[in-house]
């Protein structure tokens, strides 16, 4: 099978700018720096994230005031949000963003697209949160045979995930929907209608759209998590463009501060996070995300500081494997140094990259 080129990975907007990120000719914004590595006069800081409950660090940190406060007065934080991890990419690659939570796979394309010189990730946000819902009467991998399911994108994190564990289990898939499993890419909020109607047979998707299907009379066929070493693979990291890096590590160190808090809140507080989250999402889409759905999602994440590193080298191979993407070189993409600054800090042990 010919592999597919990370650049077919990636969407055509995101490959017309990304040299302009990687030569460093788009400014961020509020690019004041004195040329010492620290910001000399007001900041403003674009921040990406989902609103859903896999960036729900993210969404909590917004809405409860947590990185407004961390940044402090000099800082003005700009948040935006996405979709999807290509769109998100694309901004950080054009300049209309500094930093972003975002999934492993967008993660990896990006520093491959730019050789390493556009982004670093600087800390982790959440682990698990994925699973494989299917059509009750489906007991087993051998029963997939010849039937639908659904992935968010193709070559995106769910889609390596279940390509790769089809092929563990001995059956075949192809990029254009064929093999022994027929797999249909299509947006996560097409997933229930399509369940419903009986055009797929199953979907393989990160929360809450794993609860709306089980709500739908789907049932959990394979929880990701029992496919990792101790349960934890990344689902959402924190990036960042090298360029802001750069220019202000000192609003780094505070942002990534505001993301440590924002997971103890969320870690601390669940009841107050989901509220927030569901009031959020609210906000954000014009429909508040039923709480009681948060709720029984709420298990199947765990909100992490840890960018579990080694989870996303092995999904990469994982890619290269099923024939979706080429190898590629991680070194450098971790800059975990404003982390365990404000781990120290706390008096929390510091991540130790493998």
């Amino acid at each position: 099978m010919r592999r597919l080129p990370l650049r077919r990975l990636v969407t055509l907007a995101t490959l017309a700018v990304v040299g302009a990120a990687t030569l460093g000719s788009t400014a961020a914004c509020g690019d004041d720096s004195d040329g010492a590595g620290g910001s000399s006069g007001p900041v403003t800081l674009r921040l990406g994230y989902f609103p859903n409950i896999t960036h729900a660090p993210a969404v909590v940190g917004v809405e409860k005031g947590i990185f407004a406060e961390k940044l402090g007065t000099n800082v003005k934080l700009d948040p935006k949000t996405f979709n999807a991890g290509p769109a998100a990419i694309e901004a950080v690659f054009s300049g209309a963003l500094d930093a972003t939570y975002i999934g492993p796979n967008p993660t990896v394309n990006a520093f491959s697209k730019s050789k390493g010189e556009a982004v670093r990730v600087i800390s982790g946000a959440a682990s698990g949160g994925v699973a494989l819902v299917v059509k009750p009467g489906i007991a087993g991998a051998q029963d997939l045979k010849a039937k639908k399911i659904a992935t968010p994108q193709l070559g995106n994190t769910q889609d390596v995930a279940i390509r790769y564990w089809l092929k563990q289990q001995g059956l075949t898939t192809t990029k254009e929907g064929g093999g022994d499993v027929k797999i249909v890419p299509q947006e996560n909020a097409q997933t229930v209608e399509t369940f419903n109607s009986g055009a797929i047979d199953g979907a393989w998707v990160p929360e809450p759209f794993v609860s709306r299907l089980v709500n739908a009379g789907g049932k959990v066929l394979v929880d990701e998590r029992d496919l990792w070493p101790d349960k934890k693979f990344v689902i959402t990291n924190l990036l960042v463009s090298t360029k802001f890096l750069k220019a202000h590590p000192d609003v780094v160190q505070k942002l990534v501060d505001g993301q440590v808090a924002a997971n103890e809140f969320v870690n601390t507080k669940p009841d107050e996070a989901q509220q927030a989250i569901s009031d959020a999402i609210g906000k954000i889409t014009g429909k508040p995300l039923d709480l009681k759905l948060i709720k029984q999602a709420w298990p199947t994440l765990e909100f992490t500081n840890d960018p579990i590193s080694s989870s996303l080298k092995a999904g990469l191979d994982h890619a290269v494997d099923v024939d979706l993407t080429e190898p590629v070189d991680l070194k450098g993409l971790y800059d975990l140094k404003y982390l365990n600054n404000a781990l120290k800090a706390q008096g929390k042990p510091e991540v130790v990259q493998p």
